[in-house]
């Protein structure tokens, strides 16, 4: 590889907050009410999975609602088709389950942070040497954060964002490893998507704000 690296930066708030909290709801109609206590709190990065029907169909709605306070991102997308959808949209910022520089090209082309996932060196690498904004290591909960200390060694400069299994302490963790920022669902969110106590989803989300602003 030649030249230098074209890389679109993370979205500023999500760089600052160090958090993104990944969403997965039954359906999109659910998020409102979610994000309503998750901004309030101070949550300034949420991932909307594409695994929840009709995000597509949402987003219009929800980034006239919640762009100025905070960055949407579209998460699980595994196709250049859905990626498309992301960027035409208006997502602050992708993610992926999977490592391809295709997506990384095609995210990057258009002006938008992209965060692929893997789990290797050689898969982490591959996105990071593509231009990925920042490589997701997943399923995090699988390796630890002694593995971003490992990973620092051959790769210094490469930015982090462990997901899957993040739970308060653990990002603590990762931050003091060296994470950019870190990706948190269920550790954080628990039962708010199925009826769950909404004050005692804003206590959750204000106390993982106060620890990744550490």
């Amino acid at each position: 590889m030649t030249g230098e690296v074209r890389r679109v930066a993370l979205p500023s708030r999500t760089v600052a907050s160090r958090l993104i909290v990944v969403a997965r709801a039954e359906r999109a109609e659910d998020y409102d009410p979610v994000l309503d206590v998750l901004l309030d709190a101070g949550i300034r990065s949420v991932e909307l999975t594409l695994t929840t029907p009709g995000t597509f169909d949402r987003l219009p709605h929800l980034l006239a609602q919640y762009d100025a306070v905070a960055d949407l991102g579209v998460g699980t997308v595994t196709n250049t088709t859905d990626l498309g959808r992301a960027i035409d949209a208006g997502a602050r910022y992708v993610v992926t389950p999977v490592t391809s520089a295709a997506f990384v090209e095609q995210s990057t082309d258009a002006g938008v942070s992209i965060v692929p996932g893997g789990l290797t060196p050689t898969e982490l690498f591959a996105s990071w040497s593509a231009g990925a904004s920042a490589v997701k290591i997943f399923p995090a909960g699988q390796v630890g954060p002694g593995y971003l200390k490992d990973l620092r060694g051959p790769f210094p400069d490469i930015e982090v964002v462990p997901s899957g299994g993040v739970d308060l302490a653990g990002a603590a963790e990762w931050l003091a490893a060296g994470a950019a920022a870190v990706s948190v669902g269920g550790p954080l969110l628990g039962d708010a998507f199925r009826g769950g106590d909404l004050a005692a989803l804003r206590d959750r989300a204000q106390a993982f704000v106060e620890v990744c602003a550490r």
